[in-house]
């Protein structure tokens, strides 16, 4: 939406062109702003009296021919008119047009500079369009105004000679004007304005970064009103595409981003068979804050963890990719148990940006021969394990302790658990039970998620399949999408069996 224009200073009527020029003592105002019915500069006339050109004119009696509108005052400041800022050595001469309206027949606000520097103060936000003349000579210094009398007069028509030029391209480059005007008003639509039989010019012109050329001599006030609007039109969608663009790389960064910091099972030589399940609660994101990883550390004990950062925005997606790395890496160095989770606290701790930031987690550590397991949970629900000629049901819990970053100096359990021959255990984190079940306010619950599992395991489901259908049938009871971050993990034992391990998790 346009910037509304500021009411503009009443225009001297010498300045408009429409009366004598003032004494040559008298050096006047450089710049000018008017929407007059004119043009952009008409040749001198008659001085109007100041005080009734100031006056709206009254309404013509019917039947009766006024020739062109009277531009009022409030008209002048309207918000959605269109403002061009005409940037020409002698913007009063060749540029002679009969009137400019915008597509709404309002008229076009016109402010003009004789260079550069006059240019540069004019240039505000509510300046839509720039006409520029390609031969202007680019400005004569950047670090600030000249002193002495020769330079006065090179300030004032806003050109130097010989060296004295601070842009390397004044005198080589025929558009080094326009790559001026581009750097200092990126946003704006820009019109080239060239010679007749300079086409060539003009096509460079747009090249660089013009929206579209005109030629001098060819201009009237309906192409001129015409090209306008099509140049402010074609910025506005320029600009568009280029956000589109950047938004498009910044989600592919982010998607490429996200996807490196999934995790990849480490299970090499481990008869367990491994699958994973993970939906983040953000929209269009491939992490949140829940985290999971699984390891086997070189005396063939298997470790699997998940856990679940309060929140499941982005800086909690981080908190728990920092977590998840800790945790490796400590498992790798030997830590299990409690002096696993108080190191994670501490981790915790320092990584957290508010100090109400807290983190649940569940680790399971297994046996080399994978028949027995450690338990330790820190506020989280406790797994589900399904063995073979039994009802699935959960892991005993009442030893757990409290989720990290709770109490600075808490203890958690390890409870030793028997698994048997043949079993598969399921981790997972509250996203999957917090579902609501129909219209009302009860929940999936963990009872409820335990009765989901059975059958599906007495249909005949495993693996993948019964990750997949866990996840699908607790959407569905939930009557759409789940709100929170969703993870779940199934860990297979079955002596015999050649397994394959996916690379990583697969995300619904």
């Amino acid at each position: 939406m346009p910037v509304p224009i500021p009411r503009q200073r009443a225009i001297p009527a010498a300045e408009g062109g429409q009366a004598p020029a003032r004494p040559p003592h008298d050096t006047g105002a450089a710049a000018r702003d008017t929407t007059d019915a004119g043009s952009l500069g008409t040749g001198p006339g008659p001085a109007p009296d100041p005080i009734t050109a100031r006056k709206p004119k009254s309404k013509p009696e019917p039947g009766t021919s006024t020739g062109p509108r009277p531009i009022s005052e409030p008209e002048r400041g309207s918000g959605t008119s269109l403002s061009l800022l005409v940037i020409e050595d002698d913007p009063a001469g060749p540029l002679s047009v009969p009137r400019l309206l915008d597509s709404a027949g309002k008229p076009i606000r016109i402010r003009t500079a004789r260079n550069l520097t006059e240019a540069e103060r004019l240039l505000t936000d509510d300046v839509h369009c720039i006409l520029l003349d390609l031969a202007l000579t680019v400005p004569a210094t950047a670090s600030g105004p000249a002193t002495g009398p020769a330079s006065a007069s090179a300030a004032a028509s806003g050109t130097v000679s010989g060296t004295a030029s601070s842009d390397p391209e004044a005198g080589e480059d025929e558009l080094a004007a326009l790559k001026h005007v581009l750097r200092l008003a990126p946003r704006h639509a820009v019109l080239a304005l060239t010679a007749n039989d300079d086409s060539e010019l003009g096509a460079k012109a747009v090249r660089v970064g013009a929206q579209d050329y005109l030629y001098r001599d060819e201009l009237d006030g309906r192409l001129l009103s015409r090209a306008i609007r099509y140049a402010v039109e074609r910025k506005r969608a320029d600009i568009a595409q280029r956000q589109l663009t950047e938004s498009r790389l910044r989600a592919q960064e982010n998607a490429r981003l996200e996807r490196g910091l999934l995790p990849t099972p480490l299970l090499d030589g481990s008869p367990l068979r491994f699958a994973a399940r993970y939906r983040p609660g953000r929209s269009r994101a491939l992490l949140g804050g829940d985290f999971y990883d699984t390891v086997r550390t070189p005396d063939g004990s298997v470790h699997v963890m998940i856990g679940d950062v309060c929140g499941h925005g982005p800086d909690e997606a981080a908190l728990g990719v920092e977590l998840r790395i800790a945790w490796r890496a400590l498992t790798f160095a030997g830590l299990c148990g409690d002096e696993l989770l108080s190191t994670l606290q501490k981790v915790l701790e320092h990584e957290r940006a508010d100090d109400e930031i807290f983190a649940t987690l569940c680790t399971v550590d297994i046996a080399p021969d994978g028949r027995r397991a450690g338990l330790c949970l820190a506020g989280h629900p406790s797994p589900l394990i399904a063995r073979e000629g039994r009802l699935a049901e959960l892991l005993p819990y009442e030893d757990g302790g409290p989720a990290l970053g709770l109490l600075p100096r808490a203890r958690w359990p390890r409870r030793q658990v028997e698994l048997g021959g043949k079993w598969s255990l399921m981790l997972y984190t509250d996203g999957l039970i917090e579902g609501r079940i129909g219209q009302g306010k009860e929940r999936l619950g963990q009872e409820g998620m335990v009765e989901m599992v059975r059958r599906q395991i007495a249909r005949g489901l495993q693996g993948e399949e019964l990750l997949e259908a866990a996840v699908n049938e607790a959407r569905d009871l939930n009557g759409g999408d789940l709100t929170d971050d969703v993870a779940v993990l199934l860990l297979d034992r079955a002596p015999g069996g050649n397994h394959q391990w996916p690379p990583a998790a697969r995300r619904t």
